[in-house]
């Protein structure tokens, strides 16, 4: 990262994101830990939620790549509708007015 920047990793507590304190993060380099079954403070669960549910369930999956295009293509499906996304990931109670 560029000198003189900041940056906040947000963390989810998902396996993959314990390190078992072994993670070495630069001073410009803030983690946020969400609290655990927070799915409220994580917007992309809902986004995950609505792919599985609409596009990626009750499929049979013959391979690997097989679930990685249907992901790929759900995703992409998703991204070309910001609107939808914005319903979706958006909490009215959560709003923050700077």
């Amino acid at each position: 990262m560029r000198p003189g920047y900041h940056a906040v990793v947000v963390l989810d507590g998902a396996g993959w994101h314990k390190t078992g304190g072994r993670l070495r993060v630069p001073d410009n380099i803030s983690l946020l830990k969400l609290p655990p079954y927070s799915p409220e403070l994580n917007p992309v669960e809902n986004v995950w939620q609505f792919l599985r549910g609409n596009w990626l369930s009750n499929r049979v999956f013959d391979t690997y790549d097989d679930i990685v295009d249907a992901c790929c293509d759900a995703w992409n499906a998703l991204a070309a509708e910001p609107g939808r996304i914005r319903s979706i990931a958006t909490r009215a109670w959560a709003a923050v007015n700077l």
